[in-house]
């Protein structure tokens, strides 16, 4: 981390099974600091997908505390601290329409009203892909897996978050769309010159090498940290 204070922190979390009989993640400690790009690695079903949508405060924790820029959020300030910790799912869900109404229909919500839709901006993150305008016109019920992916990514970005939780976005995707999502959020952490953070579930090391500054390893609900690999 290039901090001392954390962005994100999450102290000693745990939440358990609906009938409370076992703890899906337990003790679960994670510091998440400006410039930090955290690979979350295990086998399926250790907790990584638990541990990330709390992280987002998306699921209720039944222990610990999760603290945003040192400090523990009240109920109210939940939608703003969500406006700024964007998760995304393995699978994108879109709406109907094209990919520039996708794109758009964020900004329709209270939370980001102060922001604008900037085509110009969408563009400039399409070159970095080797596409044109024309991907906006496209209808997204007709995309690809890899393509509805990018969409989503580009949907989070544009609204300017401080980190992104991202649960196995490449999972399903061949590797020329792999690569184009990974360039995507690097320009993004690029852009964003060291204030920018994400915490990314992969279960390819390949790719957590790649890039990865930090890399956690979960196993049975908790979570360990690696030694720094960059």
């Amino acid at each position: 981390m290039s901090s001392d204070s954390p962005l994100l922190e999450a102290r000693g979390i745990g939440r358990r099974q609906r009938d409370g009989s076992s703890w899906l993640i337990h003790d679960v400690s994670i510091m998440v600091g400006e410039g930090d790009q955290i690979a979350v690695r295990g086998p399926t079903g250790s907790g990584k997908t638990v541990a990330l949508r709390s992280l987002a405060m998306l699921d209720a924790i039944d222990a610990g505390e999760i603290r945003w820029r040192d400090r523990t959020l009240t109920a109210d300030e939940i939608p703003t601290y969500r406006s700024q910790v964007i998760y995304l799912t393995q699978r994108a869900r879109l709406f109907g329409g094209t990919v520039e109404e996708n794109l758009q229909r964020p900004f329709s919500l209270a939370v980001h009203r102060h922001q604008g839709f900037s085509r110009e901006r969408i563009a400039s993150f399409l070159e970095r892909l080797d596409r044109d305008e024309r991907f906006l016109t496209l209808d997204s019920e007709h995309l690809s897996g890899g393509e509805m992916q990018i969409v989503a990514l580009l949907r989070a970005i544009q609204l300017d978050p401080t980190i992104l939780l991202l649960d196995e976005p490449t999972a399903s995707l061949d590797a020329e769309t792999t690569q184009q999502i990974e360039r995507l959020v690097m320009g993004w952490m690029s852009e964003g010159q060291g204030r920018h953070a994400f915490v990314w579930v992969t279960h390819d090391v390949l790719q957590a090498n790649r890039i990865a500054n930090r890399q956690l390893e979960c196993r049975g609900g908790r979570v360990l940290e690696a030694e720094s690999i960059r």
